[in-house]
């Protein structure tokens, strides 16, 4: 029983200090696997926290087709629903819209993401929309 006690307080301390958002100067870094949108591929990105509610940030995605490589270099803005939905503090939703060049072309997309951290750093995201991708996130 002693063992079992010491076990969950551990976990509890290393993940009790995990936050999603902690908004103005939250900084977020973000990399995984596109898997819809122009094709699949390899996605980064990065967040910063203007206030509880608005992050402002920037990234690519690197498409791989049969054709050709489709690259989407990308500003964005995001929404953070951690505060208004009163979700737990490892696990934030947050809208956003994401504005750039896409294969030469003027890009936009839209998503809803989720992120969840495990660590007081190390955490997964997915993003869903007119792209999508998943994979780990690290809070700076």
């Amino acid at each position: 029983m002693k063992k079992i006690f010491a076990f969950v307080a551990i976990n509890l301390g290393v993940f009790g200090f995990s936050q999603a958002w902690t908004g103005a100067g939250d900084q977020k870094a973000q990399g995984g696997l596109n898997v819809w949108g122009l094709g699949t591929g390899i996605a980064a990105s990065y967040d910063y926290g203007i206030n509880s509610l608005i992050s402002v940030g920037g990234g690519a995605n690197v498409y791989f087709n049969e054709k050709d490589d489709n690259p989407f270099i990308f500003g964005r803005v995001g929404f953070h629903l951690q505060e208004a939905l009163a979700l737990p503090p490892e696990f934030d939703i947050y809208p956003g819209v994401n504005v750039g060049v896409a294969g030469g072309n003027f890009g936009l997309g839209v998503y809803l993401g989720a992120r969840y951290f495990f660590t007081e750093n190390w955490g997964a995201f997915v993003e869903a929309g007119n792209n999508g991708s998943f994979g780990v996130s690290y809070s700076f």
